[in-house]
């Protein structure tokens, strides 16, 4: 185990041609066009929150709605900062997204895991785990609002690049397999019924990331499956009023790294299961959206946590016009 798990010298690697992409791309775009303005926009949270990888939606999965306070007609733009704890580990997310014509939505995020005892198990204390994510999102069909009082709903297909950082686990990771890059690629589907303040929302979602892929892509040894695989995601949300809102997301996961860890000698040492939680959103004004929820993510490298479901507390805040 303990060649496995050795810290790489590999030189520190970020994905800054995207980020500076995106950020040149935003700048033309906010110097040439007006944003919505403070007596225009969405109705309050039917436009979502920003997920941990910065699409707009829950706050774990992408929702068919485009992101800000932009309408139809109008450009907008949003940034988030997000925090989980769990029992053992800290995540901490920050990005941004603009939206066009309430048609096209662009996102980047930067997450950073804390895996706080869980790196010191694997020999690597103070390990932090840095993933970069640029997304697309297109809506395809339908209106969230303008199709509330029919049974059609708001579609839109969505891409997330994703990049993991070098770190200490990449020499472990290249063992079991696994790749530091991957793209999703997911489709959804969100439903509002604004008489009965019901929203509803399900995503399918192709992907070969190991925990949202911040543990790599995929895996390899002893037979792993490498491919892609397409899971579900659901969310439920209930407009309590205009401005307050409670749900629960279920966010399916793979499990790829579970028969790649038994075949190094891990056993289930690297099981991983699906996300899940319970929220509140509130939307102090038309400009700020916040959010908190109970998370349960499961089993996250068990083999270093004894076992422990990573159940813990998320809040996040969101600044869109």
């Amino acid at each position: 185990m303990k060649p496995l798990l050795s810290q790489s010298t590999a030189t520190l690697r970020r994905t800054s041609h995207a980020a500076a992409l995106f950020a040149l791309t935003s700048a033309i775009w906010l110097a040439a066009t007006p944003l919505a303005h403070a007596d225009t926009g969405k109705l309050l949270l039917t436009g979502g929150v920003s997920t941990v990888e910065g699409a707009a939606g829950g706050g774990l999965s992408p929702w068919a709605v485009i992101g800000t306070q932009a309408t139809e007609g109008e450009n907008g733009v949003s940034a988030f900062v997000s925090r989980a704890v769990t029992r053992n580990y800290g995540l901490t997310v920050a990005g941004a997204a603009v939206a066009f014509n309430n048609r096209l939505e662009l996102s980047i995020a930067r997450q950073d895991l804390n895996t706080g005892i869980a790196g010191q198990g694997l020999g690597l204390p103070g390990l932090h785990l840095r993933q970069n994510i640029v997304g697309a999102k297109l809506r395809v069909a339908g209106d969230a609002v303008l199709d509330s009082d029919t049974w059609v709903p708001q579609i839109a297909v969505g891409i997330q690049a994703k990049q993991l950082q070098s770190s200490g686990l990449n020499s472990t990771l290249a063992a079991l397999g696994a790749k530091r890059s991957g793209t999703d690629l997911y489709v959804s589907a969100t439903k509002l019924f604004l008489a009965q303040g019901i929203l509803i929302n399900a995503t399918l979602r192709a992907t070969k990331a190991n925990q949202n892929g911040l543990l790599g892509f995929g895996a390899t040894l002893g037979g792993a499956d490498n491919g892609y695989e397409v899971q579900p995601e659901i969310s439920v949300a209930y407009l309590l009023r205009n401005n307050l809102a409670v749900g629960f997301e279920y966010r399916a996961m793979p499990n790829k790294l579970q028969r790649a860890g038994a075949a190094a000698g891990l056993g289930n040492g690297l099981r991983g299961d699906d996300w899940k939680d319970i929220f509140v959103a509130w939307a102090p004004s038309k400009n700020v959206s916040l959010t908190a929820a109970y998370v349960d993510l499961g089993r996250i490298v068990p083999a270093t946590t004894n076992n422990r479901r990573q159940t813990g507390f998320y809040v996040s805040a969101q600044f869109a016009f």
